[in-house]
């Protein structure tokens, strides 16, 4: 397996971004090109699509503390983002990082950074385990 993880969910297809879960950091990263379809009136990086990419890394990062493929899921329970500098075209990747918290809570910190190297937002999350048999309904 790569650790590659494309077109899984109708939000990954809709705004075309891919995650990567096998790095052997255990962070997973959400990676999108920008362009004009994911900014705003201003002509910068929409915020939501920002939020939408922390959120996954960092989701994806909690998931990853229990299971190598990243599939098994948890729940954002909240999230904080802080926008740092306006985000322009072209590629940009969130990446999580656990901080803190136990067996059904954990704390993840992300950055979402631009290819040239501009910090462009962090958030800090908790996210809860689905325990076993729990799957969000279909």
């Amino acid at each position: 397996m790569t650790g590659l993880i494309e077109n899984e969910t109708g939000t990954q297809r809709l705004i075309g971004f891919s995650l990567d879960v096998g790095q052997p950091d255990g962070r997973a990263r959400c990676r999108l090109v920008a362009d004009d379809r994911h900014t705003n009136r201003h002509g910068v990086l929409h915020g939501g699509i920002a939020a939408t990419l922390l959120d996954s890394a960092c989701g994806a990062t909690a998931s990853l503390t229990i299971d190598e493929t990243g599939l098994k899921p948890f729940l954002t329970v909240s999230l904080s983002i802080d926008f740092i500098a306006p985000g322009r075209a072209g590629g940009v990747t969130a990446a999580g990082r656990v901080t803190g918290g136990g067996r059904s809570l954990l704390f993840v910190a992300g950055e979402l950074i631009h290819d040239d190297g501009t910090l462009i937002a962090t958030a800090a999350g908790v996210f809860k385990r689905v325990p076993e048999g729990h799957g969000a309904p279909r």
